[in-house]
């Protein structure tokens, strides 16, 4: 691993990533899924706890596509519902893709106040920037006041009226795909060791293929397409289908769960070709 000015390059320990897959091998499908059922319920405890200011911050690593920030917003949506009925801005953002640490910066000024929550979901270039990193440590800090500095001249933060420091009292959390464990370089396993030490951190630890799977099958048995008024049958039939060709898909998460039913809806004869044809790797 190298750096790059401030960019530091992601790399995993080859080591720590065989440990995981041995443990998981040593557990049953039932024990998976009932681990698996209980951190998506600490996530959304913790998230709740966040929202009502009874907790600070928190960080979310998990794979992509596996409803990380689906229960997240889910509880903030709740929990936001009287702003909502009353044509109210709410009070928490969901803030998705690539940021810059001066875009971070500004984001966490306009949601400072307390009683606001900020999520930041799949921006995992700023745990890569380590003026970014020196920003969300900030802000993810467990000290009993919250201080957030911008230390060089900035026209953007001049013009916007933003400050070059703040007080931070609302609540964060931030959503990664990013393994904290298996980070390899110690320059950032540091940042990331300070990270953790802050605030609440939470690893959905599903690392493998088989973990990932069973938590395809645990989410459709929930109900996740009740709306597509499959019988019973043809929802086994889907995650057959998907446990059966797990390595020709091009991705496997929720979302292909989804698109799956939708090609199983639109032509039930031949849902399996369409499949094959739409999203299947070449």
């Amino acid at each position: 691993m190298a750096a790059k000015d401030n960019i530091i390059t992601l790399d995993y320990d080859p080591e720590l990533v065989e440990q995981r897959t041995q443990q998981v091998s040593t557990e049953t499908d039932e024990q998976i899924m009932a681990r698996l059922k209980e951190k998506f319920e600490d996530l959304k405890d913790l998230t709740r706890a966040i929202k009502q200011g009874k907790l600070r911050a928190a960080v979310v690593s998990g794979p992509p596509g596996v409803g990380k920030s689906h229960g997240v917003e889910e509880v903030l949506q709740k929990d936001d519902l009287f702003n909502t009925i009353a044509g109210r801005t709410p009070k928490y953002e969901i803030v998705s893709g690539a940021m810059s640490a001066l875009g971070l910066y500004a984001k966490l000024f306009r949601y400072a106040d307390r009683g606001n929550v900020i999520v930041f979901d799949d921006c995992d270039s700023v745990l890569q920037d380590e003026l970014s990193l020196n920003i969300l440590k900030a802000a993810l800090d467990s000290k009993k006041r919250r201080y957030i500095n911008w230390n060089t001249d900035s026209r953007l933060l001049r013009t916007e009226g933003i400050p070059d420091r703040f007080e931070f009292s609302a609540g964060c959390m931030f959503i990664t795909n990013i393994k904290f464990e298996h980070i390899r370089s110690k320059k950032l396993k540091d940042h990331l060791e300070a990270i953790k030490s802050r605030c609440f951190y939470i690893d959905l630890e599903m690392d493998t293929k088989r973990e990932q799977l069973l938590r395809i099958r645990q989410i459709v048995n929930e109900g996740m397409l009740q709306e597509y008024e499959f019988e019973e049958q043809e929802k086994t039939e889907i995650i057959d289908f998907i446990n059966q060709n797990a390595d020709s898909l091009l991705e496997l998460s929720l979302r292909m769960v989804l698109k799956i039913a939708d090609l199983k809806k639109t032509f039930p004869e031949r849902w399996q070709n369409k499949v094959q044809s739409l999203c299947f790797r070449r």
